[in-house]
Formats: structure tokens, sequence, C-alpha cells
């Protein structure tokens, strides 16, 4: 008895004179003869390895033992787990792991005389009277579901079986014993554990309650309809009950009557949830004047209730609703008329004033390709008339053009010139001319099939004598170029203000430019004798 009170102050004393720090030390005791485990709880170094030493080994690192000598000292090293397989006296003593600052250990075995240790290996318990009681078998020191090899056996009770009581008295009160086994290597240890059980009185009683409906509840129902009203309760005695009542008198439970109702019990243990059902048939009007209560009545302590009314449903009036329909309908309409009458417009205005540029990046290096050809009437766009043209969509609405008197090398074949700028064009803009300035209008069938095969948008320029003699004197390349593409006509002088018709539906046939950066805001002023650049 003096050596076992003097062990953990020499244990003390030894941890000094080897450099460990007593507050630093875990203490474990373990009862001679069975398992324990120690776990380095150190993770600030991720997955380095972990070392595990003891007094003994001289500061060698006992995973680098091997088998046998592991067998020898009793121990078994896993990770960061030492399992002491088969605990003695010989591994009593100081054990470390690391990296980082060391984590230390100080392994007492004990004894079967030794009073100290069994206080200090025992895990209390609490539970209430008459209530049921699991008791827990503690998970100290015990083997990781990790570790290879080491696999659990189960939990043995000394009494009662499986550590349970259904209803727990004070003569429970006592000293418990649970045994957990292991298997490595077809071998059996053991680790045993005191569980001291605790029984104290109920900590409050419980009282029973109406869990619903809330008390002066409205229940809003269709006159001639059903209806069903749960009165839920919570009690702890066989003897509570829930009733209906209408005012003073109790509602029957036959239900052959209009209004009755009727119950149905669930047993939880010592918990009894009741459920009370008001139930009418048909609700009537006499049914909305009346009030209807659900009554606890507890065997101790004193009744509760709850008290419920009916109401008429409201229906919704569904002519505002129509008028609403009807109303939005009438704006779609509106909405769609608008758009289609004042398309062109809105299309303007949305890039003049918004800013509404196209941003897609095609590969295209123009806007438009303007191209000429010859009229076989005396009313095609004159030169002037035709550089004013090319002149407003560069310079007053930022249209980047090509042109081929300009923008074409010059020795180049005509049909290869004008292939190339289509392709690099997004819309091909033809202009009637007289004379023809440009490649020639015998290109015009190949133009139509290039248009075709890409799909790139046209403008047909027309005037109004072209437009009254295109139905049989046009050729027919002009004649399948008009209908493959949009038609704007040239009315001459009534044409050449910016805000005039023609300027509108030619930009909103072409499409929107790039940049919005390139549009200049001058004014021109165009006339017999040519156009001239004004400052806004």
């Amino acid at each position: 008895m003096m050596v076992e009170a003097l062990l953990p102050p020499l244990l003390l004393l030894l941890a000094s004179f080897t450099g460990v720090c007593p507050w630093r030390t875990r203490q474990t005791y373990v009862r001679a003869g069975e398992m324990v485990v120690l776990y380095c709880s150190h993770d600030r170094h991720g997955d380095a390895k972990v070392i595990w030493t003891s007094s003994s080994s001289q500061e060698r690192d006992l995973a680098d033992m091997s088998s046998a000598e592991q067998t020898q000292l009793g121990l078994l090293v896993r990770g960061r787990s030492l399992v002491i397989l088969n605990a003695s006296v010989n591994n009593q003593g100081n054990y470390s792991c690391s990296p980082g600052s060391r984590l230390w250990f100080s392994l007492i075995v004990c004894t079967p005389q030794s009073r100290e240790c069994e206080e200090r290996t025992q895990y209390p318990h609490i539970c209430y009277r008459q209530e049921a009681c699991t008791l827990n078998c503690p998970e100290v020191n015990i083997p990781a579901v990790s570790i290879t090899n080491i696999t659990s056996n189960g939990i043995i009770w000394n009494k009662p079986k499986d550590g349970y009581f259904s209803s727990v008295e004070e003569n429970d009160h006592g000293v418990y014993t649970c045994t957990r086994s292991y298997l490595y290597r077809r071998q059996e240890y053991h680790m045993t554990f005191t569980v001291v059980l605790q029984v104290k009185p109920k900590e409050k009683k419980k009282v029973p309650v109406i869990t619903s409906p809330r008390n002066r509840d409205v229940f809003e129902v269709d006159l001639g309809a059903t209806l069903v009203v749960d009165c839920k309760a919570v009690m702890y005695a066989d003897l509570d009950d829930v009733l209906w009542f209408h005012g003073k008198s109790e509602v029957e439970t036959n239900n052959s009557f209009p209004v009755f109702y009727n119950y149905t019990r669930e047993v939880k243990g010592a918990e009894i949830k009741m459920t009370a059902s008001l139930v009418f048939k048909k609700v009537s009007e006499e049914d909305l004047s009346k009030s209807y209560t659900c009554r606890l009545d507890a065997v101790s302590g004193s009744s509760s209730f709850v008290t419920i009314t009916l109401a008429q449903k409201a229906h919704p009036s569904y002519v505002s609703l129509a008028l609403a329909v009807v109303g939005v309908m009438v704006v779609m309409v509106l909405a769609v008329v608008i758009y289609v009458r004042f398309k062109m417009n809105i299309t303007l205005f949305l890039r003049d004033t918004l800013g509404c540029h196209s941003s897609i990046s095609d590969g295209k290096s123009y806007d438009a390709f303007v191209m000429c050809y010859k009229s076989d009437t005396d009313a095609g766009l004159n030169e002037d008339d035709r550089k004013c043209l090319e002149s407003a969509l560069e310079e007053r609405f930022g249209y980047t053009l090509c042109l081929y008197d300009r923008d074409v090398s010059p020795g180049k074949a005509a049909a290869e010139a004008v292939l190339d700028c289509i392709e690099q064009s997004r819309a091909v803009v033809l202009v009637p001319t007289s004379p023809d300035p440009g490649p020639g209008s015998g290109l015009l069938s190949a133009i139509h099939a290039a248009l075709v095969e890409r799909q790139t948008r046209l403008i047909f320029i027309q005037t109004e004598t072209t437009e009254a003699t295109r139905s049989g004197s046009l050729p027919e390349a002009l004649q399948l170029l008009g209908e493959a593409g949009d038609c704007v006509t040239w009315k001459g002088m009534s044409s050449m203000p910016h805000s005039s018709s023609f300027w509108k539906q030619l930009r909103y046939h072409l499409p929107a430019p790039r940049e919005a950066s390139n549009i200049k805001r001058e004014t021109f002023t165009c006339s017999n004798l040519g156009c001239y650049l004004m400052p806004e």
C-alpha cells in the first residue's frame, strides 16, 4: 500500500529528471493483464511519421523494432496508436510521441489490490427513477476502428444484460462492470471498465397539455361541407381524458348525429398521445353561430381547454381577375400593334439615342459593300447623288463601306474582286446609276448565286421609274436580286434629307454599325450641285 501511494509522486519525479513536463503528462491507468491504447493526438504536422519512444528504449523509435522485439515488450505500434496487448509491470513507465512538441504518457499498471487505481478507473452514470436507463460502456483508450487486424468482439455486462433497465429504482444504485473484448491473431484480449450508477428522482413532473388546435381558432368552411377538427393532447396517466363540449353539454360520440366526435390513443412508454376528432357531417348556418370547446381532464393538476368557432369561407371575386386579364391582353395587343407600326422608328431610336450597336465579332471587315448597277433608264443616281449617298453612310451614320473604286486593288479580276468584297461585308447595297461606274451589271448573276450561298443581307435600291417597270422590263438578274433582298426606293430630291423615309428604310435594313464611336455627328446638305458638310 505504501509503494502504491508513492508511485505517482515517483513518476512525476522521474519525469522531471527525464525532461518531461509534469503538466503535459497524461496519466493512464490499466489493469494488469488487460489491453490499453495510447493515442498521439498531435495533428499540426499532417501526415508526418509519428515516432513513439519509451523511458526504457533509450529514445529508440518503437516502430523500428522488429515484430519479435515488439512482441517481447508486449507492444504494437500502428501509426498514431501504441497498443499494449497484455499490460504488465514491465510496461509501466513513460511514453512519448512526436513530431512537434512531444506528448508524454505516464502508464500505471494496477494490481488487483490497488484501491487508488480502482477509483481512477470508475466512470459515473446518472439515471432517473422509474425511467428507462441504458448504461454506456466507456470508450477510453480503446483501439481505433482504423487499426487493422484488431476487431471488436462485443461488450459483456456483469448485470443487467446489455446494461439496460426498463424502469430504474433507487436500489439499482451501485457499481457495474463491462468488459470489451478484441481479437488479434486469433488471441482474445480484454478491457474492463467500472460504471457507477447514480439513481436520482425525476427532475420535473410532466404535465398533460393540449398541443392543437390553438385557443379561439376560427375554421373557415363552406356551408354543406364536411369538417373534421382534431384536438391533440399529450398525457401521462391512463385516467386522463379529452372531451368535446358545446356550451355545457358534451358532444355525442354517436356517429349518427350531425355533429359527433371520436378519439384515438397512442402509447409510447410513459407518454400517451390522444386525438379527439370533432366531426361535422354537413356544416349548417346554425353551426356557424356556435362555439365548441376541447377540454383535457387530468387526474393530477388542473384541466385545460381550447375553444374554436366556425366561419363561412369567403369566396374570391373573379370580376377583378377578369378585368386584370383583359387589361393585360389589351396592353399586349397595343404593344404588338405599336411595334409593328413603328418598329422602324423604334429600331433607329435604339441605335441613335441609346447607343444600341452590334458587338458581334463575325470576322467581317466592312458593314456593307456598295455596288452600282447600270439603270436602263435615265432615272438612276448620278455621280453626285451616289457620292452623297456613300459619304452620308460613312460620315453621318458611321458605317464602314467597301467601295469598288476605292477599296479594290487595281489589276484584280472584276468577278474575283466583287466576290472578295461580298465575303468581307455584312451586307450588299445595290445602287442604280447612270452611267455605270462599277464593274458592270454583267456580274449580277454571279452575285446572286454568291448571296444565296453565303446568305448575305441584300438591300436593293431602286428608283420610282424602276419600281413602275420592274415587273417585266428589268433584266432577270435584277428581278431575282430584288426578290431576294429588301427594296428601298430613291425619290430624288425628296430622299436627300436624312430624316426622309428613304434614309430610315435604308438604315433599318442595314445591320447596325459595330462601333458607335465611329459615328460623326455632321450634317450634309444636298442639292443639284452636290452635297456639302455642315457642322451641327
